[in-house]
Order: structure tokens, then C-alpha cells, then sequence
């Protein structure tokens, strides 16, 4: 098990680890839209702090040197379900055709009073994915 850490990423705000790779595989914390500089929750709304949680992704997958073109799984934890197509718009972007397997949760609240936290898990492969599909 390998622990992973980068400044370019917000620093854990309680007893766990940005990321650990076990094998092949890199499990990324829950990100929320916090600066990694001034460790302050963005402002500007639930599109503002899901484009910095992307970022703060990037910068924890960059450091295992991985992008989001590994991600194999996300978890996207909302606090208002209304904001959907707003989550659903930045994460295109940001994302762009890759289509991982991902869950999407309303919950009642997020640490620091964040409106949406996102978890990836990442795999460490050749960039040649298949689709599946059945007949």
C-alpha cells in the first residue's frame, strides 16, 4: 500500500490520506471545492466548487501519476439534488467523453458546509479501453 500526497491538493482535513494505491488500483479521498492554498471552501456556488473539486482530483492523480482518463469509478455526494445538471454540465467538461461507472447521492450535509464532495478510483493501465456491450 502506497500513500499519496500532494500540496497542489487540499491537505486532509482529518485522519485519512489524500489517495493509496493498492496494486494497480489508486483510491482518491472525497474532494470537496476547497483551495489547496488558503484551504478555504470556494465560493460562487455548487458549478464553482464542483470545477475546483475536479481540480483538486487532477492534482491528487497527477501526483500517482494518473489522470482523470483512469478513473474507473466516481462517487458524486450532493447536497440538493436540484443541482444535478449544474454537477452534471462541469463534470462533462471535465471529463470529456470518458464515461466511468459513478453513483450520484443527495445527502443531508457535507464537511465545512461544502455542496457536493466527489471520490474517484482510479486504475493504473494501458490507455486501450474497451466497450462492451451486448447483443
Amino acid at each position: 500500500m502506497k500513500i499519496t500526497h500532494t500540496n497542489k491538493a487540499p491537505a486532509a482535513i482529518g485522519p485519512y490520506s489524500q489517495a493509496v494505491q493498492v496494486g494497480d488500483f489508486v483510491f482518491c479521498s472525497g474532494q470537496i471545492g476547497l483551495d489547496p492554498t488558503s484551504m478555504k471552501l470556494i465560493e460562487g456556488g455548487v458549478k464553482s466548487q464542483t470545477r475546483q473539486v475536479f481540480l483538486n482530483i487532477e492534482a491528487v492523480l497527477e501526483s500517482s501519476n494518473l489522470s482523470l482518463s483512469n478513473v474507473v469509478k466516481v462517487q458524486v455526494f450532493i447536497q440538493n439534488m436540484d443541482h444535478f445538471s449544474m454537477v452534471n454540465e462541469i463534470y462533462g467538461d471535465f471529463m470529456k467523453g470518458h464515461k466511468p461507472a459513478r453513483d450520484t447521492i443527495e445527502v443531508s450535509k457535507l464537511p465545512l458546509e461544502a455542496l457536493i464532495e466527489i471520490s474517484v478510483v482510479a486504475y493504473r493501465a494501458s490507455p486501450d479501453i474497451s466497450t462492451l456491450s451486448s447483443s
